[in-house]
């Protein structure tokens, strides 16, 4: 019979590293001694639990403990994060900012005169220096679309601000006080809603003879601001409402102090989403009426006169007519992606 196999030899234990005596947080902070527990009393064994507790609570960082900490972010800072993610924001501000290039330096990519004509290139198509050919008064429809970007956008920028400045001041004082002024304010902005826009344009502006901007944008302001009138005071019903505005009115707040530090920064998105929107709409609002003839007039340079005067000849020059509304379309698209991503970023539904 072979012989048993001895067991192997069982290898020794390795000895524990040594600890000091006492017993030990799970933080890795060493606690007092029983000693100086007893030589500090049950308030020292406090103080001195609290300052480990502190000391465990500290943040990785710098040398002393502390490091960087996020900062609680406001919804304006929140949707400027959001924006700068969105692709739609990204082409359409970048295609805005393009047009407002353009309108303020339009000899950069324009070197031509827009009111320069020449009769004998009359309706003649694209040639080295010309890409868009000639209208049908001979004039240069490249540099004349250019050139025209000034002119509509400036009336947009213009009657979008008078309309937010102006609409949000009176429908915002409505939504606040209420009472009298309120009732007011709605009866007649109800008047202003039942005027066709188009239409009133054709009636007011029909008996302007000056060939200025300023009158197709006091029009425009005229009958825009109900519109945000009505928003902005829905936006301040809602917000007067909350608790921070009613602490701050407890605490003898003016009114002054919680309209202009309380409820106007919370309240203002709905206006700046509608406002964004309406530019583009106030945009081919213009090209509208210079169409119709009760716009802006010539001499000026404008998409929309462009847009009539090459309507007539659609067929023989088309190339008259579809740049200057190309331009007119893509201007008023891009305003309205614009305020779209607005839109989406300042509404916390949304996110």
């Amino acid at each position: 019979m072979p012989e048993p196999t001895p067991p192997e030899p069982t290898p020794p234990e390795r000895p524990l590293p040594s600890m000091p005596p006492g017993p030990h947080l799970s933080g890795g902070g060493r606690a007092p001694e029983d000693g100086a527990i007893a030589a500090t009393g049950m308030g020292g064994a406090m103080d001195l639990a609290t300052q480990e507790a502190d000391s465990l609570r500290k943040p990785l960082g710098g040398p002393d403990g502390s490091g960087p900490q996020d900062k609680p972010r406001s919804l304006w800072s929140d949707a400027w994060r959001d924006l700068r993610r969105n692709p739609v924001f990204i082409i359409s501000g970048l295609v805005i900012l393009f047009l407002i290039v353009i309108s303020l330096w339009p000899s950069v990519i324009a070197s031509g005169n827009p009111l320069k004509c020449d009769l004998a290139k009359s309706q003649e198509g694209s040639q080295p220096g010309h890409p868009f050919g000639y209208n049908g008064q001979g004039c240069d429809v490249y540099t004349r679309t250019v050139y025209g970007a000034r002119v509509s956008v400036t009336v947009g920028v213009c009657a979008t601000l008078g309309v937010a400045i102006l609409g949000s001041v009176l429908g915002g004082l409505a939504g606040f006080f209420g009472g009298a002024w309120d009732a007011v304010l709605s009866r007649i902005t109800d008047i202003f809603f039942a005027i066709p826009v188009v239409l009133g344009g054709l009636v007011l502006l029909s008996v302007v003879t000056s060939s200025t901007i300023w009158p197709v944008i006091g029009f425009m302001v005229l009958l825009g601001w109900p519109q945000i009138s009505r928003i902005a005071r829905g936006s301040v019903i809602t917000t007067k409402q909350n608790d921070y505005v009613q602490a701050a009115r407890a605490l003898g707040a003016s009114n002054s102090r919680m309209l202009l530090r309380h409820i106007t920064p919370n309240a203002i998105a709905p206006v700046i989403v509608v406002a964004t929107i309406a530019l583009g709409t106030y945009i081919s609002l213009e090209a509208t009426l210079s169409f119709l003839g009760v716009g802006l007039k010539p001499p000026t340079v404008s998409w929309g006169i462009d847009i009539s005067s090459a309507s007539q000849y659609i067929r023989t020059a088309p190339h008259a007519l579809l740049w200057p509304a190309g331009a007119l379309a893509v201007t008023v698209l891009a305003f309205i992606m614009l305020g779209d991503a607005v839109r989406d970023a300042l509404d916390p539904k949304l996110r």
